[in-house]
């Protein structure tokens, strides 16, 4: 999955935005730190009115509730589009829950999680003052089939009864016979299969309602009609600059979500990373009510930052859950040992890992796959203890055992991109790491696109490279479910499976998980899953990243949570 970006699409390991990890409640940032409790009537507190600007490198490209590929309704997005479900907006831990939106509740399952209903709020408007019926959120999951329309998450062309084969409404006026309206407030859902994370999905802006006269197609983005805060009145160059006016039919009484404190937002996108974190710092002007929805803080900036007290008090910290590891792809000798894994296991060097990724300000060292949040199911272990700085004796003594007694050359995939996880100087410093074990590692650095289809390819995935994966929602089914289900092994596009398992157990075990709809009870269940799995050494968890932001110094109200790792913008106030 995904760093926190504009749109949370995947990149880097799943095609979403990534984010971050440990188990401590993520820094609430700045000044008046505070969620739906925030009152805003104290001297100095959060106050409507006045325009947010948002500085991004990235353009929020296909703004269209069907094309977006978001967790808890997005960052931006969730200005203007609602969803039955959404991330509960408050700081650190609590905001890894999945709470109401649109829905009175967070979905009412039968008795084995193959079926979901929900009810609609009363009250509830589109920016024309028309009302939202249940037959809109239909609409608008159906328009997510069809091709014109595609980037969105996967998950319900797999999950609902005839999703595979459906194309749309454009193509079939006949609709999805899975999705039920019985009446204009009612909404079941039919899967093939259990499915107890399902109101998970239901955050995403896939679950949007779109009104059918309104729906222009792929010109939909261009005006999308809101049933949030905020309407577009402007998307420049598909979403390089968006600007967004207040919604006078969204009424709050119905949204216990969304602050929406300004009276305007103006999405500026395509800068310099550099120039986005200096027009921070210096919050000249309209920078002074600026934040930024995907541009971190640096190594060097960072020290730049901590040197002055005033700019440090406006760094915001997230964790978010995502895991850098080395994955293992036992297809490909001498991989195929697992003695070669453990060995390659006890010789990293964390400390060196952790500083070639910026630091232990930006990355914090891992043992386990799942990430260090309790939504997650996060369970402690290391299999395989190397300390803080690598173990090569053990590793030399694995290595002899599993006859190599005089060293091995092996081959480590990376990408080219400065990006600090799967970049040069990760590798570089796990070839030092490696060579003191009496490992020789060759460095294979690719271009990104490059890198990506081979360790993506089944036929062509190499046997050591480094990787990463982030979840799409805070808990552990999409975290282990794509990267250890053998079914869900891809041989004709991109797999992420890298090790190859089919383990029936496995399997199974995920399959008994997915039934519960007690998501603290799952928990445990994929925190258990997750030390299992790890005693095969099928990777080597390296470190989570650490996000450090930084936000203008008339910014008020910065809530960060565990579900995205970054400043949500519904709760921000610039007054």
């Amino acid at each position: 999955m995904r760093q926190p970006s504009v749109i949370s699409r995947r990149s880097a390991a799943v095609a979403v935005s990534l984010v971050l990890a440990t188990g401590a409640a993520a820094c609430a940032g700045p000044q008046d730190a505070g969620g739906k409790g925030a009152s805003g009537k104290t001297a100095g507190g959060p106050q409507k009115g006045g325009t947010l600007t948002v500085l991004n490198a990235e353009a929020q490209e296909d703004f269209d509730p069907a094309r977006l590929y978001t967790s808890g309704g997005g960052n931006v997005p969730s200005l203007v589009f609602r969803t039955l479900t959404t991330r509960n907006r408050e700081a650190g831990a609590a905001g890894a829950q999945v709470v109401p939106d649109l829905a009175t509740d967070t979905g009412r399952p039968n008795k084995d999680a193959t079926e979901w209903t929900y009810t609609l709020k009363d009250g509830l408007k589109f920016e024309d003052g028309t009302p939202i019926t249940t037959a809109d959120i239909k609409y608008g999951i159906e328009r997510s089939f069809a091709a014109e329309l595609s980037g969105g998450a996967p998950y319900l062309r797999d999950w609902l009864v005839g999703g595979d084969t459906y194309q749309g409404p454009y193509k079939d006026k006949n609709g999805l016979a899975s999705i039920v309206t019985p009446d204009a407030k009612t909404i079941v859902f039919k899967l093939r299969k259990p499915e107890g994370e399902f109101p998970f999905v239901a955050t995403q802006t896939q679950f949007a309602p779109v009104p059918k006269a309104k729906d222009t197609g792929a010109k939909y983005e261009e005006h999308p009609v809101s049933s949030g805060p905020y309407k577009v009145v402007k998307n420049e160059n598909d979403g390089q600059r968006l600007l967004l006016e207040r919604n006078p039919h969204w009424d709050p009484k119905t949204d216990e979500e969304r602050k929406a404190y300004p009276d305007t937002i103006d999405v500026k996108s395509g800068l310099d990373e550099a120039v986005i974190n200096q027009r921070l710092s210096t919050s000249a002007g309209a920078d002074a009510a600026a934040v930024t929805t995907d541009t971190n803080l640096g190594p060097a900036e960072l020290a730049q930052v901590s040197s002055d007290k005033e700019l440090a008090a406006r760094v915001g910290t997230g964790h978010f859950g995502y895991t850098n590891y080395l994955a293992f792809n036992p297809k490909v000798k001498p991989f195929d040992n697992p003695k070669v894994r453990q060995a390659i296991s006890y010789a990293i060097n964390r400390t060196s890992v952790v500083n070639a990724a910026g630091g232990s300000a930006l990355a914090e060292a891992a043992t386990t796959f799942l990430p260090e949040q309790k939504s997650f199911g996060y369970t402690p272990y290391d299999h395989f203890p190397a300390g803080k700085t690598g173990d090569p004796e053990k590793a030399k003594q694995v290595l002899k055992e599993a006859g190599y007694p005089n060293g091995l050359t092996v081959t480590l995939l990376h990408s080219t991109a400065q990006n600090r996880a799967t970049s040069p100087e990760v590798a570089t410093a796990v070839q030092e790491a490696l060579a003191k074990a009496g490992i020789t590692v060759k460095l294979d650095g690719q271009e990104p696109n490059s890198f990506n289809e081979k360790r993506w390819s089944v036929k062509d995935a190499p046997g050591f490279f480094l990787s990463r994966w982030g979840a799409d929602w805070p808990a552990g089914g999409p975290f282990l479910a794509p990267i250890f289900d053998g079914r869900q092994i891809v041989t004709n596009g991109s797999n992420y499976n890298h090790a190859q398992l089919n383990d029936p157990a496995v399997n199974a075990e995920i399959d008994e998980i997915n039934k519960l709809t007690d998501l603290k009870a799952a928990a445990v269940r994929w925190g258990a899953l997750d030390k299992k799995i790890g005693e095969q050494a099928l990777d080597v968890p390296l470190f989570h990243p650490v996000y450090k932001r930084l936000v203008g110094k008339d910014v008020k109200n910065v809530v960060i949570s565990d579900w995205t790792g970054v400043l949500d913008v519904s709760q921000v106030a610039v007054k």
